[in-house]
């Protein structure tokens, strides 16, 4: 067996190896060649990352990670050729770090047990779940004649007390990295943020946003099950996310204004929606900020959650 990284023209083995071997599984969902071609011509597709047994020149199987975030998928291998899933498994870890990294993590449907026990087997330890919510805005609890706090737009200067306010629910490991995502992501302008301020400073003291777009998916319309990290929820920053209309999601220190805070931000997104055909806020909060987590199962309707396995290189 050799194992190589990706050469063009891999896509039509590689969803031929996942079809079959993921095709028993709980909701699976037949993987697409041209798909897999469209993410692979993205100006960012790193070829070394993508990892692909051969067998007398045919493709038996294939691994690959995220060099960006860490993610790592599960080595898919053709039926009978299981048994050389730990060399290919191997081979990427080892690649992984030697460029340094020091962390891995991987993310399944909860109900793809073999899946799952491969990564804990291989010392990947759940960590927490993303949870999803939705809400129906007519089932909203009635927001407060005026916000506990004063509202306005956040600024780059911002940025350092937001990530202050709740480290452990992101997903970045300095304060540049949250400018970053927060002022230069494609996919939301920092007009979807708004923060409350204290009347001594001004300084933040909670944030929100909402992600506000008729062309991205309604949240009840997804599979909440899947491995999806929602587009603009607090704690998925650097992930590859599913792109979610009316998207909620706030920050704030633990303490016994969480509520009243958390419920003036959501007042204020679904004062955003009256305009729109939007009807709903959707959300996704990670399982070990617990003073978050305790808002939204408060509030929302939980829909469903994956688990997220880590282990260190």
């Amino acid at each position: 067996m050799n194992i190589r990284t990706y050469q063009p023209g891999d896509e039509a083995a590689q969803v031929a190896l996942f079809n079959e071997a993921a095709a028993a599984l709980p909701k699976f969902k037949a993987a697409n060649a041209e798909e897999v071609k469209r993410r692979y011509q993205a100006r960012d597709f790193d070829p070394t990352t993508k990892f692909y047994a051969e067998d007398g020149g045919k493709v038996i199987g294939y691994c690959t990670y995220n060099a960006h975030n860490g993610r790592v998928g599960y080595p898919w291998m053709a039926k009978g050729q299981e048994a050389h899933a730990e060399a290919l498994f191997q081979a990427m870890l080892a690649d992984m770090k030697q460029r340094g990294r020091k962390t891995a993590f991987a993310a399944y449907r909860s109900d793809w047990q073999p899946v799952t026990q491969f990564f804990q087997a291989h010392d990947f330890r759940l960590v927490r779940e993303m949870v999803n919510f939705v809400i129906d805005i007519v089932e909203m609890p009635t927001p407060a004649a005026r916000p506990s706090l004063p509202f306005s737009p956040l600024k780059r200067e911002d940025v350092p007390a937001i990530r202050d306010l709740a480290p452990e629910a992101l997903r970045v490991g300095s304060a540049a990295e949250l400018e970053k995502h927060l002022f230069e992501n494609p996919y939301f302008s920092p007009d979807a943020l708004f923060v409350l301020r204290s009347r001594t400073g001004g300084t933040p003291a909670a944030v929100g946003i909402l992600i506000d777009n008729a062309a991205y998916a309604d949240p009840k319309q997804v599979d909440s099950g899947m491995p999806c990290f929602r587009l603009g929820a607090f704690g998925t920053e650097g992930m590859d996310c599913k792109r979610i209309n009316g998207l909620f999601s706030f920050l704030c220190r633990p303490g016994r204004d969480v509520s009243s805070m958390a419920l003036d931000l959501m007042g204020h997104a679904a004062f955003r929606l009256e305009e729109t055909s939007t009807a709903w806020l959707g959300a996704q909060v990670p399982s070990d900020v617990p003073h978050l987590l305790r808002f939204y199962q408060q509030h929302f309707r939980r829909q469903g959650s994956f688990p997220v396995f880590e282990r260190s290189l």
